[in-house]
């Protein structure tokens, strides 16, 4: 059995207010010529579809035109979990349909733990999706209060399906969350508050492989036969050291497996450009692409008339600059540090401090914690919300209140 494991497309994304959608077509049809080239059995796409809950029609489109190509003109069947970037009932719309042809989209928890099942020349192998669900929801969908945390949540889910494949079958794990002892990075919008969004690899240890998604970095993750295929692109700046591929799996008779990581080519890179303002606008540093998405550190002293314009003549696409001798001293960074660093409890606890002149009660803080977590829910689950909305517009490199 041969597959492509990839995840979190984040189709839709905007970055630094920059629409990304034209340089995903670009990689994803590098990515539909592996798969005609490879003739895998399947291709598994492990969440974070879209970017947001309600995409824009140009994600759709791209969607809808890359797993027509995949499954009908390459002939190859995809699999599709819900990411907490995605609305699992608008991802799931028509799965019963749509898994007539060879695409499954598992949005929901559904009854049943019905596995997708792919035969090869030794057999069936059972695909085993886990989408992405709150505690709560798999609470209810178990009818157990047990479940308390993402990692109880797993834990049970992972058992159920362990239980409903045959003894000694090859089983594959598809499931997107957040393995504790993963390296994160700034563009990952956080599970739960408080660190509680942290499950354990040992979950995945009945399985052959588990297709993870939601970390961007590609890393194993508590085993070499349990992995992150990383994010399709790169989302921030943070991710300018990463090397993004996709994961090509291969499965014995045996259920031994093996893999290789497969690099495709973005149409611009995105990288991070440190130097004096004379010296980069006469040098290329680090062999940086001008066409690339670029953040420019300036170790200039002193004030600089209109720098992003004087750069952006050299290179069109930079996107952030920083000055660290403007903030070295501390004065423009206020008192939690440096906001795009923050997350949004630092970035609430320092404001309040500074405009009550006192630090947030234990009880506060309780308040403001469940606050956050219900607008994490909402994002996630937008039709059910009702009532008061309290809005936080994310970035990809912090919060803005």
């Amino acid at each position: 059995m041969r597959f492509i494991h990839t995840a979190d497309w984040h189709l839709g994304r905007i970055f630094h207010g920059v629409h990304l959608t034209d340089d995903q077509a670009y990689i994803l049809e590098q990515f539909i010529k592996l798969v005609g080239d490879v003739k895998p059995d399947a291709v598994l796409i492990a969440g974070d579809i879209y970017d947001r809950s309600v995409p824009p029609h140009e994600a759709v489109q791209l969607l809808d035109e890359v797993l027509f190509r995949i499954i009908l003109d390459c002939r190859v069947p995809v699999i599709i979990i819900a990411g907490n970037h995605d609305s699992p009932q608008r991802l799931g719309f028509g799965h019963r349909l749509l898994a007539r042809q060879g695409l499954y989209i598992i949005g929901q928890l559904t009854n049943g733990f019905v596995p997708v099942v792919l035969k090869d020349a030794f057999g069936p192998v059972y695909f085993c999706p886990v989408s992405y669900a709150e505690p709560p929801v798999v609470r209810e969908f178990l009818g157990t209060q047990e479940v308390q945390e993402h990692d109880g949540a797993m834990a049970a889910l992972a058992g159920q399906w362990v239980a409903r494949v045959p003894a000694g079958a090859r089983k594959v794990a598809l499931a997107h969350a957040f393995v504790a002892g993963g390296e994160e990075s700034e563009s990952e919008r956080p599970l739960s508050i408080g660190g509680a969004d942290q499950v354990l690899a040992t979950h995945f240890q009945s399985f052959n492989y588990t297709a993870l998604g939601h970390l961007h970095k590609p890393q194993p993750a508590g085993g070499e036969h349990t992995r992150y295929a990383g994010s399709l692109m790169k989302y921030s700046f943070s991710e300018a050291a990463h090397h993004k591929s996709v994961t090509l799996v291969e499965m014995d008779a045996s259920g031994t497996v093996t893999w290789e990581p497969v690099s495709l080519c973005p149409r611009r890179d995105v990288r991070c450009l440190d130097g004096y303002l004379n010296d980069l606008l006469v040098e290329l540093p680090g062999g940086a692409g001008k066409e690339d998405y670029l953040m420019v550190t300036l170790r200039d002293p002193g004030a600089i008339l209109d720098p992003i314009g004087k750069l952006r003549e050299v290179y069109p696409n930079v996107l952030h600059i920083e000055r660290p001798y403007l903030t070295s001293g501390g004065d423009l960074r206020g008192p939690g540090g440096d906001h795009r660093h923050l997350s949004e409890l630092d970035l609430f606890t320092s404001f309040f401090q500074q405009v009550a002149g006192e630090e947030l009660s234990p009880e506060q803080q309780r308040v403001l914690a469940d606050t956050v977590e219900q607008v994490y829910r909402q994002d996630y689950q937008p039709e059910q919300g009702t009532g008061t909305v309290v809005y936080i517009a994310q970035r990809e490199n912090g919060v803005q209140a």
